[in-house]
Protein backbone atom coordinates (compact mmCIF):
# COMPACT_ATOMS: atom_id res chain seq x y z
CA UNK A 1 0.00 0.00 0.00
CA UNK A 2 1.74 3.26 -1.24
CA UNK A 3 -0.90 5.78 -2.44
CA UNK A 4 -2.37 7.44 0.61
CA UNK A 5 -4.15 10.26 -1.45
CA UNK A 6 -5.65 7.98 -3.63
CA UNK A 7 -9.22 8.34 -3.51
CA UNK A 8 -11.65 6.14 -1.61
CA UNK A 9 -13.85 4.19 -3.62
CA UNK A 10 -16.90 2.47 -2.38
CA UNK A 11 -18.72 -0.68 -3.51
CA UNK A 12 -20.71 -3.68 -1.95
CA UNK A 13 -18.14 -4.41 0.44
CA UNK A 14 -17.55 -1.46 1.68
CA UNK A 15 -18.80 -1.45 5.23
CA UNK A 16 -17.51 -5.04 5.97
CA UNK A 17 -14.10 -3.90 5.56
CA UNK A 18 -14.23 -0.86 7.25
CA UNK A 19 -15.55 -2.69 10.37
CA UNK A 20 -13.22 -5.69 9.96
CA UNK A 21 -10.50 -2.64 9.75
CA UNK A 22 -11.88 -1.31 13.18
CA UNK A 23 -11.75 -4.01 15.04
CA UNK A 24 -8.02 -5.21 14.04
CA UNK A 25 -6.73 -1.49 14.36
CA UNK A 26 -8.26 -1.22 17.89
CA UNK A 27 -7.07 -4.46 18.80
CA UNK A 28 -3.23 -4.51 17.24
CA UNK A 29 -2.88 -0.72 16.62
CA UNK A 30 -1.43 0.99 13.34
CA UNK A 31 1.39 -0.84 12.86
CA UNK A 32 0.69 -4.11 14.32
CA UNK A 33 -2.60 -4.13 11.93
CA UNK A 34 -1.37 -6.05 8.49
CA UNK A 35 -3.57 -5.96 5.31
CA UNK A 36 -3.73 -9.85 5.51
CA UNK A 37 -5.29 -9.70 9.19
CA UNK A 38 -7.84 -6.96 8.11
CA UNK A 39 -9.07 -8.84 5.01
CA UNK A 40 -9.23 -11.97 7.02
CA UNK A 41 -11.41 -10.02 9.40
CA UNK A 42 -13.61 -8.92 7.25
CA UNK A 43 -13.83 -11.76 5.59
CA UNK A 44 -12.98 -10.31 1.93
CA UNK A 45 -9.90 -11.43 -0.11
CA UNK A 46 -6.40 -8.50 -0.34
CA UNK A 47 -8.08 -7.55 -4.07
CA UNK A 48 -11.49 -6.31 -2.49
CA UNK A 49 -9.52 -4.35 -0.09
CA UNK A 50 -7.01 -2.82 -2.27
CA UNK A 51 -9.26 -1.82 -4.58
CA UNK A 52 -11.33 0.30 -1.85
CA UNK A 53 -8.01 1.22 0.00
CA UNK A 54 -4.68 1.15 -1.94
CA UNK A 55 -3.23 2.57 1.13
CA UNK A 56 -3.71 1.46 4.95
CA UNK A 57 -2.97 4.97 6.37
CA UNK A 58 -6.20 6.28 4.20
CA UNK A 59 -8.03 2.80 5.66
CA UNK A 60 -7.04 3.89 9.29
CA UNK A 61 -7.53 7.85 8.18
CA UNK A 62 -11.38 6.73 7.08
CA UNK A 63 -11.90 4.37 10.23
CA UNK A 64 -10.48 7.55 12.14
CA UNK A 65 -13.18 9.46 10.49
CA UNK A 66 -15.85 7.36 11.02
CA UNK A 67 -15.05 6.42 15.17
CA UNK A 68 -14.39 10.28 15.88
CA UNK A 69 -18.27 11.28 14.08
CA UNK A 70 -19.86 8.58 16.22
CA UNK A 71 -18.42 9.33 19.76
CA UNK A 72 -19.31 13.34 18.76
CA UNK A 73 -22.90 12.26 17.61
CA UNK A 74 -23.24 9.77 21.36
CA UNK A 75 -21.94 12.71 22.82
CA UNK A 76 -24.23 15.42 21.85
CA UNK A 77 -27.16 12.80 22.54
CA UNK A 78 -25.89 12.40 26.35
CA UNK A 79 -25.13 16.14 27.16
CA UNK A 80 -28.53 16.95 27.76
CA UNK A 81 -29.95 20.69 26.79
CA UNK A 82 -30.66 22.90 28.92
CA UNK A 83 -28.71 21.25 31.62
CA UNK A 84 -26.38 24.09 34.00
CA UNK A 85 -23.51 24.94 31.98
CA UNK A 86 -21.16 23.15 34.22
CA UNK A 87 -22.52 19.89 34.13
CA UNK A 88 -22.86 20.33 30.04
CA UNK A 89 -18.72 21.39 30.05
CA UNK A 90 -17.94 18.66 32.28
CA UNK A 91 -19.32 15.79 30.41
CA UNK A 92 -18.20 17.54 27.35
CA UNK A 93 -14.76 17.61 28.85
CA UNK A 94 -14.54 14.00 30.20
CA UNK A 95 -15.29 12.79 26.21
CA UNK A 96 -12.34 14.32 24.68
CA UNK A 97 -9.96 13.95 27.23
CA UNK A 98 -10.77 10.13 27.53
CA UNK A 99 -10.85 10.11 23.76
CA UNK A 100 -7.37 11.81 23.97
CA UNK A 101 -5.81 9.48 26.08
CA UNK A 102 -7.12 6.61 24.53
CA UNK A 103 -5.04 4.45 22.67
CA UNK A 104 -6.59 4.78 19.39
CA UNK A 105 -6.82 8.84 19.81
CA UNK A 106 -3.50 8.64 20.30
CA UNK A 107 -3.05 6.50 17.18
CA UNK A 108 -4.53 8.89 15.11
CA UNK A 109 -2.59 12.03 16.40
CA UNK A 110 0.85 9.71 16.30
CA UNK A 111 -0.06 8.80 12.58
CA UNK A 112 -1.31 12.84 11.96
CA UNK A 113 1.93 13.71 12.69
CA UNK A 114 4.41 11.47 11.46
CA UNK A 115 2.23 11.38 7.95
CA UNK A 116 1.19 14.55 7.50
CA UNK A 117 4.27 16.53 6.33
CA UNK A 118 4.76 14.08 3.70
CA UNK A 119 1.02 13.35 2.35
CA UNK A 120 -0.94 16.96 3.39
CA UNK A 121 -4.01 15.07 2.09
CA UNK A 122 -4.12 12.55 5.00
CA UNK A 123 -3.42 15.42 7.55
CA UNK A 124 -6.23 17.60 5.95
CA UNK A 125 -8.57 14.44 6.47
CA UNK A 126 -7.61 13.52 10.07
CA UNK A 127 -7.65 17.03 10.91
CA UNK A 128 -11.71 17.81 9.67
CA UNK A 129 -12.41 14.37 11.27
CA UNK A 130 -10.44 15.70 14.73
CA UNK A 131 -9.72 19.45 15.52
CA UNK A 132 -12.43 20.65 13.27
CA UNK A 133 -15.37 18.08 14.37
CA UNK A 134 -14.50 19.17 17.86
CA UNK A 135 -14.85 22.83 17.30
CA UNK A 136 -17.97 22.35 15.14
CA UNK A 137 -19.71 19.86 17.29
CA UNK A 138 -18.42 22.11 20.56
CA UNK A 139 -20.31 25.46 18.90
CA UNK A 140 -23.48 23.58 18.71
CA UNK A 141 -23.36 22.78 22.48
CA UNK A 142 -22.01 26.12 23.73
CA UNK A 143 -24.40 28.54 21.40
CA UNK A 144 -27.94 27.99 23.28
CA UNK A 145 -25.93 29.36 26.58
CA UNK A 146 -24.53 32.21 24.67
CA UNK A 147 -27.47 33.36 23.43
CA UNK A 148 -29.15 32.65 27.30
CA UNK A 149 -26.80 34.80 28.62
CA UNK A 150 -25.26 32.30 30.82
CA UNK A 151 -21.74 32.69 28.63
CA UNK A 152 -20.55 35.72 26.62
CA UNK A 153 -18.26 34.67 23.80
CA UNK A 154 -17.20 36.28 21.31
CA UNK A 155 -15.54 34.42 19.03
CA UNK A 156 -17.20 31.03 19.27
CA UNK A 157 -14.26 29.49 17.28
CA UNK A 158 -11.58 30.70 19.38
CA UNK A 159 -13.72 29.44 22.28
CA UNK A 160 -14.15 25.77 21.07
CA UNK A 161 -10.61 25.32 20.21
CA UNK A 162 -9.20 26.30 23.40
CA UNK A 163 -11.68 23.87 25.56
CA UNK A 164 -10.36 21.17 23.06
CA UNK A 165 -6.71 21.94 24.00
CA UNK A 166 -7.59 22.26 27.73
CA UNK A 167 -8.64 18.76 27.87
CA UNK A 168 -4.89 18.00 26.73
CA UNK A 169 -3.66 19.68 29.96
CA UNK A 170 0.16 17.80 30.56
CA UNK A 171 -1.35 14.46 30.66
CA UNK A 172 -1.78 13.92 26.79
CA UNK A 173 1.87 15.10 25.85
CA UNK A 174 3.08 13.13 29.09
CA UNK A 175 1.29 9.90 27.77
CA UNK A 176 2.71 10.64 24.31
CA UNK A 177 6.13 10.86 25.64
CA UNK A 178 5.74 7.47 27.32
CA UNK A 179 5.56 8.88 30.78
CA UNK A 180 2.20 7.84 32.26
CA UNK A 181 2.43 4.46 33.29
CA UNK A 182 -1.58 3.24 33.71
CA UNK A 183 -3.76 6.75 34.03
CA UNK A 184 -5.56 7.02 37.09
CA UNK A 185 -9.13 8.16 37.18
CA UNK A 186 -8.08 11.15 39.62
CA UNK A 187 -5.81 12.21 36.83
CA UNK A 188 -8.37 12.11 34.57
CA UNK A 189 -10.76 14.09 36.59
CA UNK A 190 -7.82 16.33 37.39
CA UNK A 191 -7.91 17.79 33.95
CA UNK A 192 -11.41 17.43 33.55
CA UNK A 193 -12.08 20.00 36.24
CA UNK A 194 -9.28 21.95 35.58
CA UNK A 195 -10.78 22.21 32.10
CA UNK A 196 -14.38 23.62 33.24
CA UNK A 197 -13.21 26.06 35.66
CA UNK A 198 -10.51 27.60 33.37
CA UNK A 199 -13.39 27.92 30.59
CA UNK A 200 -15.81 29.51 32.95
CA UNK A 201 -13.64 31.90 34.37
CA UNK A 202 -13.09 32.94 31.12
CA UNK A 203 -16.53 32.78 29.61
CA UNK A 204 -19.15 32.88 32.11
CA UNK A 205 -21.30 35.97 31.74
Amino acid sequence: MSAPVAEIKKGRKFDQVLDGARRIFMRDGFEGASVDEIAREAQVSKATLYSYFPDKRLLFSEVARIECNRQAEEALQVIGKGAPIEHVLHEAANRIVRFFMSDFGQQVFRICVSESHRFPELGKRFYASGPALVRERMSKVLTPYVEAGVLRIEDMDMAANQFSELCKGDLFTRSLCGMCGEVREADIERVVNGTVEMFLARYRA
